[in-house]
């Protein structure tokens, strides 16, 4: 045996760092990896016939349990919750350990669960078990730093140390350097039409190890589970385990070789490519053969009723769009990011939903943290005013409806500063929720102050705070085209 099975098979594969990729996609989630070492050697030179016991070494196994632990999650098929984890693998961590070496485990399909899409339609999400999803993180911990060497720079979903900001902000960089057209490429049903004698090739070129190929092909060809009914998968990598995201970099990293061999400039976010051309005629020639060699050589399907050669500040890119100002290219929010956010506060800010009014305001104190995190660098102060107004405003109804009788209006109108007569006429009004709470009254007596001392985070204050840490890290007060306005 040689020194690096020995090495794996001794457990010295261990020095192994945890950290978060990031947000999704809409969504799909984060990715997290390990370094994979040998007796302190970089992970280059990890001897890649030996990877299965690199990926079942117990600092590894053990964070990819934490980190399944962590994003927790529904069920899969088996119905076992991320809480059973611990005391399955307690009884019977060793046995699996061991069926996996021996070549004899057997993944459980995935639940299939449809998620409605903002543009209509539905996405096909992919629920594996539990004990699948810590298989698949150990797995991915392993692979990632091993594949991460040869990504293209211009590569940003689902990768380590890189984000949708940095995409953002290079596409604004193509375009101030004058090239003002974009091909805009859209994938049709990506994850659910990938290759796998494609991508197990792929795969094959870097990893040696057979019985992990044959362990990644039995995850692909798993199956999945429609209301009780099992439908094999010949294609397709279904989205929703902590695997898939890798094996889609793997995969559209062809893309990117080609796109570099041919010496364009593009920015790539797991299936959303743009690429930037200076006029619509070279688009369109690009668009035509790009698109031949995604058909053809990769065997995937362009979308062509969303992709389109166009101006940047007319089409989406990860939520975000761009507007010309004195000359210089900046950052907005397209105007689908603001239909969705407001279609969100809605569902939280429901007059009959039940809740109550602390509950609402938790629910969107969260939103909004998360909302004004991702689409800060967008200038969007007047955005966030006119966002703040909407949802007091929808809060207000709220309240107006949950005081419901007359004698509770009054009471607490009184309460809040209101007189007591103008109290009465108010209490005693027959207009509707939504207009009454437009009125003068609801707004002297449910305040923005009201709001704040329940909690209530302002888009507007969140937006500030998040422009405020950015300008301390950049002293000529901008970032990535966001002006310290």
């Amino acid at each position: 045996m040689d020194k690096a099975k020995k090495a794996a098979n001794s457990g010295q594969c261990r020095n192994y760092q945890q950290e978060a990729g990031m947000e999704s996609r809409v969504n799909a989630g984060e990715q997290s990896y390990a370094k994979a070492c040998t007796e302190g050697k970089d992970e280059s030179e990890l001897n890649t016939k030996y990877l299965l016991e690199a990926i079942l070494d117990r600092d590894n196994l053990n964070a990819a349990y934490k980190r399944v632990k962590q994003n927790a999650g529904s069920p899969g098929v088996d119905k076992m919750k991320v809480e059973a984890l611990f005391p399955f693998l307690r009884q019977h961590g060793e046995s699996l350990k061991q069926s996996i070496l021996g070549g004899t485990y057997k993944p459980q399909p995935v639940k299939r669960v449809e998620i409605d899409k903002p543009d209509g339609g539905v996405r096909l999400l992919g629920i594996p078990t539990v004990i699948d999803r810590m298989i698949q993180q150990a797995i991915s911990q392993v692979l990632t730093p091993i594949f991460e060497k040869e990504f293209s720079t211009h590569s940003y979903g689902f990768r380590p140390k890189r984000n949708a900001h940095q995409a953002i902000k290079q596409a604004q960089e193509y375009i101030n350097e004058g090239y003002k057209t974009v091909v805009d490429i859209d994938l049709e049903k990506f994850f659910d039409r990938v290759n796998h004698d494609k991508l197990m090739y792929l795969l094959s070129v870097r990893i040696e190890d057979k019985r992990l190929l044959k362990l990644i092909r039995a995850y692909l060809e798993s199956g999945v589970m429609i209301g009780g009914l099992f439908s094999p998968s010949d294609e397709g990598t279904p989205q929703g385990g902590p695997l898939s995201p890798l094996l889609s970099n793997v995969m559209l990293h062809e893309l990117d070789k080609e796109l570099e061999k041919r010496g364009h400039r593009f920015c790539r976010y797991a299936d959303d490519c743009n690429i930037y051309v200076k006029s619509k005629r070279a688009g369109s020639r690009v668009m035509a053969s790009i698109g031949k060699f995604i058909e053809e050589e990769l065997q995937l399907k362009v979308n062509q009723s969303k992709s389109a050669v166009d101006s940047p500040t007319k089409r989406k890119f990860l939520g975000f769009s761009f507007y010309y100002s004195k000359g210089a290219v900046n950052v907005k929010l397209h105007s689908k990011t603001l239909d969705r956010i407001k279609t969100k506060v809605k569902t939280y800010t429901k007059r009959s939903n039940g809740k109550s009014i602390e509950e609402r305001i938790t629910d969107l104190d969260l939103l909004i943290k998360g909302w004004v995190n991702y689409y800060k660098l967008a200038d969007m102060r007047k955005h966030c005013q006119r966002l703040d107004e909407w949802m007091r405003r929808r809060l207000r109804m709220c309240i107006w409806k949950q005081w419901k009788k007359i004698g509770c209006r009054h009471k607490n109108l009184v309460k809040l500063g209101i007189n007591y007569f103008k109290a009465w006429e108010y209490a005693n009004t027959r207009k509707g929720y939504w207009h009454t709470s437009n009125s003068p009254i609801l707004a002297c007596s449910l305040t923005n102050a009201y709001f704040k001392d329940h909690g209530l985070f302002s888009f507007t204050e969140v937006y500030n705070n998040a422009l405020n840490s950015m300008n301390r890290r950049m002293p000529n007060g901008t970032y990535g085209g966001v002006r310290g306005q």
